[in-house]
């Protein structure tokens, strides 16, 4: 795991200033302030590069759709097929908020 590498006092603050965020304005306030527009729309990206993989959607579709490219589509590809399984976790909770 990746992850190991990062593990700190610094990011462990940054998941928990995330996670005491109460609602989607409080999200959008907070990572305005933290993030460039392009780096917010980068995250963005490729949460939906892999709902579009995930429900089967071809390379092509998914540069059609998305603009991203296909070093980023891989990317979030190996991370689908040998990643945390964070992805998929969070794409099903999705569907079941938005059911």
């Amino acid at each position: 795991m990746q992850i190991e590498k990062l593990r700190g006092k610094e990011l462990d603050q940054l998941f928990t200033a995330i996670l005491s965020l109460k609602d989607v304005e409080e999200c959008y306030r907070f990572f305005d302030d933290l993030c460039t527009i392009n780096e917010i729309q980068a995250l963005s990206q490729r949460l939906e590069v892999a709902r579009l993989l995930r429900d089967g959607s071809t390379y092509h579709q998914i540069e059609g759709a998305t603009g991203a490219s296909t070093a980023t589509i891989s990317r979030v590809k190996r991370c689908l097929n040998y990643g945390n399984d964070t992805y998929e976790m969070v794409l099903k909770r999705l569907e079941e908020t938005n059911s």
